[in-house]
This record gives C-alpha cells, structure tokens and sequence, in this order.
C-alpha cells in the first residue's frame, strides 16, 4: 500500500483511511453528507494525490497524444486543458485522463489512479514516434480546492487573478509560497474551484497555507467518499464503474470527446457504431419509489426482463433522493422512460431523468 506524501496530515486530523487503488486514503473525516455540503455551498480541500501525472515532450508529442486519444488535442492553447479518453482496439475504454497544454511542445497527462502502470504501457507501446515520455506520478501532489467560495477563499495565496482563469484553463503561478506551481480550473464536483499541482515536498507548506486561507470561508477536509457523491450528482463517469475496457465512448455519452477529424486508435470501428446506432447507452435515472440503487444492481422493465445495470447509485446530499447511472438498452434510454431496479429480489421504480442531477 503506498501512502501519498500528506498520509501523516490526514490521520492527525482523525481521517478514515482506506485502500483505494493501491494508496492509502482518505474517505472521509466527520461524514459524507456533512462535507459534501461544504463543498455544494462553501470550500472544501481533497487530496487526491493518488492521481497519476505524465510528461510528454518532444516535436511529436501531440502526434502521439492524438494517435492515442479520442478528443482533438490540436485545438489546445498553451494554457489549456481537456477532458479526453483512451480508446482500446475491441471499442472499449483503457482510461479518461485530462490532457494540459504546458509548453509549445510538451503536455501534461491526468490519469486515474488504478490506471497509472496500464496506462503508461499503453501509450508507450504506440510510441513509435521518439516522445520523451516522463512518469512524475509518484513527484507530484494533487489537491482539489472545490466550491464556490474557492477562488475569494484562495485568492490571498497567489498573485494572479483566480477569477479570470476560466473553466479548463490553467497558469502556472506562485500559489502558498511555492513557485511553479499549476493551479488549474478543473475539478469533479461540479461546484467549481481548483486543482494545484505541486511537487511533494511543498505538499505540506501548500496544505497548510491553504487551511489559514481559508480559514474565515469555513474550509474543511474532504473525503473521497463525498467526492463520488458530488460527480455522481453531476453524471460525471467514473471509471471501473460507469466507463471500463468493454464500453465504448458512444455509449457513455462521451460522443462529445470523440472527434472523427483525425485517426486515432479504433476511430474506424467507432466512426461506424456512430453511424449505425449503439444497443446500450448509459442513462441517468432517480428512483420514484423507496430504494437505493448500487453498482451491479439489475435493471429491468415492467415485465421484469433485463435491460440493463447499474454503474453508480446513491441518495443524493444535495437532493434527498436516490439517484443513479447505468446501462440500458437503447430503446429504453430516452428521457421519461420508466425502468426498474431490482433490489433485494424486488422491482423498484425508477425515471430516466436528463443529466446533470444537480442544477446548480
């Protein structure tokens, strides 16, 4: 089990820790629905430095990154950011992963976790193009400032202008005291903020300015659990449970990051399920009678024949009620369409509903 570089912080402060992806974590530390609040209505700091960080460098660089995924990194400033996929040869997914522009020519790569060493064999084994490839997976800490109070919470930390770093763009700036530091408008909350990228030995110093900062805005740490609350409230996919190497990007909803303007990997035999149609697609959906939805649960019509599955499920903090994500034929998949769970040997009800849960 690898502990990240602020383990010794989280366990001082009482944090449950559990495994998560091979890292030692913090799932939560006074409650999930009480620090999911924090975030939907104040400042709230995760560390998520689990996450993994590639360097890639060299003339070809965006040749290989555009070889190896879905979206068009060609339209990326430097400056900028942009959600992307992995795509696999059998039409599923290896990984989603944000791609940063850093230099002329040099990008930043974002992936989950649990995927660090698959992804990293991946691309390399299509790099056939010279990129210098660096893993600064294990260099680098990641903490997620997230909520609406977060730019005037962090605003006395750094001396350019939080406010104007628009959504998906980044700068890298003084931030706590540290130099060099990227403070990027990025986040899988949904109620805005940031995340900064900073190496592990200022880890600690960052942290802690950031807590004094924030003091005054009520900033508390946050767990992963509340993190998954708050991206299933905005139907962000998470990976292992909504995406994995057997869905296709068509199917996920993630039509909008797969851009047929280049080759990429399988872009041929995706090019066609687009133009034929998808079986599946994965839907959003309340529950309209008692009952929480889980990951695995089965999803079947009024006759009680299977449609489908769920990916993610929860009761809402933020809504109080149960909602969910799974997979269901296409001809149940439109807005209004009435689905079933099966919980415990019985049907419940449940809506397809349009994404995102919460409408801020």
């Amino acid at each position: 089990m690898k502990n990240i570089a602020l383990t010794h912080v989280h366990e001082s402060l009482g944090a449950k820790m559990v495994p998560f992806a091979g890292f030692n974590m913090p799932v939560q530390y006074e409650g999930v629905n009480a620090e999911h609040e924090i975030v939907r209505n104040g400042v709230g700091v995760f560390d998520v430095s689990h996450m993994g960080e590639f360097l890639l460098s060299g003339e070809n660089a965006l040749a290989l990154i555009q070889k190896v995924t879905s979206n068009d990194a060609s339209v990326l400033a430097i400056g900028r950011a942009q959600y992307s996929c992995l795509p696999n040869n059998d039409g599923g997914i290896v990984d989603d992963l944000i791609v940063y522009r850093m230099k002329e020519n040099q990008y930043l790569l974002v992936v989950n976790a649990s995927n660090i060493d698959k992804d990293w064999n991946w691309i390399s084994s299509h790099n056939d193009l010279g990129v210098d490839m660096k893993n600064i997976s294990d260099d680098y800490s990641l903490l997620a400032i997230q909520g609406p109070k977060a730019v005037e919470a962090m605003q006395s930390l750094t001396s350019i202008d939080l406010s104007a770093i628009k959504y998906y763009h980044f700068e890298v700036a003084d931030f706590a005291g540290i130099e060099h530091v990227i403070i990027s408008a990025t986040g899988y909350t949904g109620s805005g903020g940031f995340e900064i990228y900073c190496k592990n030995e200022d880890a600690e110093q960052v942290w802690n300015k950031v807590f004094e900062a924030g003091k005054a805005f009520g900033i508390k740490p946050i767990g992963l659990a509340a993190r998954d609350t708050l991206r299933l409230e905005m139907g962000f996919c998470l990976y292992g449970n909504d995406i994995n190497d057997t869905t296709s990007p068509l199917e996920a909803g993630l039509g909008w990051i797969t851009k047929f303007t280049k080759e990429f990997t399988n872009s041929e035999n995706l090019k066609k399920q687009k133009e034929e149609g998808v079986s599946k697609k994965l839907v959003g959906f309340e529950m309209t009678e008692r009952g929480i939805p889980r990951h695995d649960y089965e999803i079947v019509d009024a006759d009680g024949n299977n449609i489908g599955i769920v990916t993610s499920g929860t009761q809402s903090p933020s809504m109080g009620i149960a909602i969910g994500m799974g997979y269901v034929k296409t001809e149940f998949s439109a807005v209004g369409s009435d689905i079933f769970i099966v919980i415990r040997d019985k049907k419940i009800a449940a809506k397809v509903v349009k994404l995102p849960f919460y409408k801020k």
